[in-house]
């Protein structure tokens, strides 16, 4: 088939290069002249673990190309998809204008029949909103039909959760448009679902805000356990053993971040308050999240008795998860932003997140060239993303440059026992 993807994001350059990659012809529009000359060449404008090698294969092969030009993308495709961003407003409700001002450009390139499809996270009754925009501006002879297909990759095996996804859910009431759209991912692994276009809309939301739950949960369940002495980890493990629930998501740490659970969880919230109802459980999710990672900074401050004037915290990991450079919601803002308000001085290292978290801390961190550098000094460690560098990191080499033995283990990624007979005072999530 010959595509078309709106957006070149996580979501729109992944899906366009595996599409690409299965043999298809796949245009991507783009609106910044830059970015769409360097991924002409290759070059993506994010870091994701094979992305980069998928893209200019593809490119080489002649099956992605990459346009500012809505109508050269859109007449030989048969397929479009909607792929822009659906940021928060201040009240937690999704921000459409990208995803209207798409569904416009692609109405008035329209020629003969295509399905649109809405892959961007949307509210129910989006689609039905995009399809009253094309109707209206779509010009005479033309038809299409409205699909909603919603993504579910996650960032840091994005290519794979393509490729082999748990599910693949559309949406849409257009026989013909099943049809189409079964075809395309008819070599994509994954149990189908078919559904209307709300109830596609829907998943998206409800899959996202039940997985924080069981984050937040899990951060619940580590505080109670240092306040009765309870080994948070073997709870959390003995609970996931329980095969109706599982271990997935269900680990303490500083909280959740990137640009779907925080942006979903207050999305579903107002999209439910819409309608008149209170959603308390995703309101108490939302608030957990917050204090989870306040508590981290507290513990950093009872340690040093309120007195961080002058000291240096070695910060590891600064992305929201590992295996990207995304820091959209990343507890690492705060906590930085919290530490340097009591007077400690930050030295920060991660392993690809440091340009773009630049923008987004206090100009006084520095940065250092690798976890040892960051350590030189430090009065004490925190770890606040588990890249897999620092899991088996040589314990004895940093703690040659600190001045004092405070390992603050904000993922719970090392053994609280090996790392006190190393001399090191140890502060988990939930663990003594």
């Amino acid at each position: 088939m010959t595509i078309a993807f709106i957006g070149h994001g996580y979501v729109g350059l992944v899906t366009a290069s595996v599409f690409a990659d299965l043999g298809n012809t796949v245009w991507v529009v783009g609106r910044t002249p830059e970015k769409i000359e360097n991924l002409k060449k290759g070059i993506t404008p994010f870091y994701e673990p094979g992305l980069s090698e998928l893209v200019k294969r593809n490119v080489n092969a002649g099956r992605l190309k990459f346009t500012l030009n809505y109508k050269e993308a859109i007449v030989p495709s048969e397929i479009i998809f909607i792929c822009v961003g659906t940021p928060p407003k201040q009240n937690g409700e999704a921000d459409l204008t990208q995803v209207f001002t798409a569904a416009e450009s692609i109405a008035k390139s329209l020629v003969g029949y295509k399905v649109v499809v809405t892959k961007s996270t949307v509210p129910p009754g989006t689609n039905k909103k995009v399809s009253e925009i094309i109707a209206k501006h779509k010009p005479e002879g033309s038809s299409y039909a409205i699909a909603s297909v919603p993504e579910f990759l996650r960032e840091g095996s994005a290519i794979d959760d393509t490729m082999h996804p748990d599910r693949v859910v559309i949406g849409t009431t257009s026989d013909r448009a099943t049809e189409l759209l079964l075809e395309l991912h008819k070599t994509i692994n994954g149990k189908t679902v078919l559904c209307n276009l709300e109830t596609a809309e829907l998943i998206k939301y409800a899959s996202n805000s039940l997985l924080s739950t069981k984050i937040s949960f899990a951060n619940a369940t580590a505080l109670l356990s240092e306040k009765v002495g309870a080994d948070a980890e073997r709870v959390l493990e003995a609970v996931g053993l329980d095969k109706r629930l599982g271990r997935s998501f269900l680990y303490a740490g500083v909280g959740y971040g990137g640009s779907c659970f925080p942006k979903d969880v207050k999305a579903l919230i107002a999209i439910a308050g819409e309608y008149g109802y209170d959603f308390t459980l995703l309101k108490a999710v939302d608030e957990i999240n917050r204090k989870t990672a306040e508590n981290f900074v507290a513990k950093i401050v009872r340690h040093f008795d309120g007195k961080l004037q002058g000291k240096t915290i070695a910060v590891l990991g600064l992305s929201f998860k590992p295996n990207t450079d995304d820091m959209r919601e990343a507890p690492s803002i705060f906590i930085i932003h919290e530490l340097t308000k009591h007077g400690a001085k930050i030295v920060a290292y991660d392993p690809v997140a440091m340009e773009n978290a630049k923008p987004l801390l206090p100009r006084s961190v520095r940065f250092a060239a690798d976890a040892y550098s960051a350590a030189k000094d430090a009065d004490a460690v925190a770890v606040v993303t588990e890249w897999n560098e620092f899991r088996q990191i040589d314990l004895v080499k940093l703690a040659k440059g600190l001045t004092s033995l405070v390992l603050f283990d904000g993922r719970n990624i090392y053994d609280p026992a090996q790392v006190k007979q190393l001399g090191f005072m140890y502060y988990g999530v939930g663990r003594m």
